[in-house]
């Protein structure tokens, strides 16, 4: 996905696009993504099929805008933890960690997309995963700002470097958890200690 093709989520307005990934999100949480359909999606927001299609674009668009959605949710909790940790960076990627933890395990979406049922495997989950190139570069680019002011004085490849293991660990710990929400944020922490503090 170009950078011109992601999706915007800047705004608070309630628009259709909203509405659109709103309803898909809540399809895709309840029946599985292979139960999305334009046709559905417009008998849900009242509009007619062809208004979707020129909102959205293709299904594929709109699994795209589902996922990155559900992104800012997460790097919302971590622009939190830094927030309530300004002067701890290991305090505040401890708290960012354990907070996405618990919202992935708590989030019926998620859920949906690891999950093998409902056809998601094979359409949503491949943008968390082998096609996750522009999520895992937004999310670098947000924890990277937030850190890099509070780290030790690191090469700017060093710190790319180091944000990159700490995104990816995570985003693996959201795919296929090993441990507790608390147990694997202390493991980050740990790790985030000996990358940066």
């Amino acid at each position: 996905m170009d950078a011109k093709d992601t999706p915007a989520h800047h705004t608070g307005e309630v628009t259709l696009r909203n509405r659109i990934v709103q309803a898909a999100t809540a399809i895709t949480s309840t029946n599985g993504w292979s139960s999305v359909t334009m046709g559905l999606l417009a008998e849900t927001i009242g509009v007619s099929r062809q208004t979707i299609y020129n909102e959205i674009g293709s299904k594929h668009q709109l699994a795209e805008e589902v996922v990155f959605t559900e992104l800012q949710h997460f790097l919302a909790l971590v622009d939190g933890a830094f927030q309530s940790h300004p002067d701890d960076l290991v305090a505040a990627l401890r708290t960012a960690c354990r907070d996405v933890l618990v919202r992935s395990a708590e989030s019926p979406l998620i859920h949906a997309i690891v999950s093998t049922s409902h056809g998601a495997r094979h359409e949503l989950l491949p943008l968390l995963t082998t096609q996750s190139a522009t999520l895992i570069d937004t999310a670098k680019s947000v924890l990277q700002n937030r850190i890099s002011p509070m780290t030790r004085p690191l090469a700017e490849k060093e710190l790319a470097t180091a944000t990159d293991v700490l995104v990816r660990t995570i985003l693996s710990h959201v795919m296929q958890p090993s441990a507790s929400p608390d147990e694997t944020a202390d493991n980050m922490a740990w790790l985030a200690r000996q990358l940066l503090a």
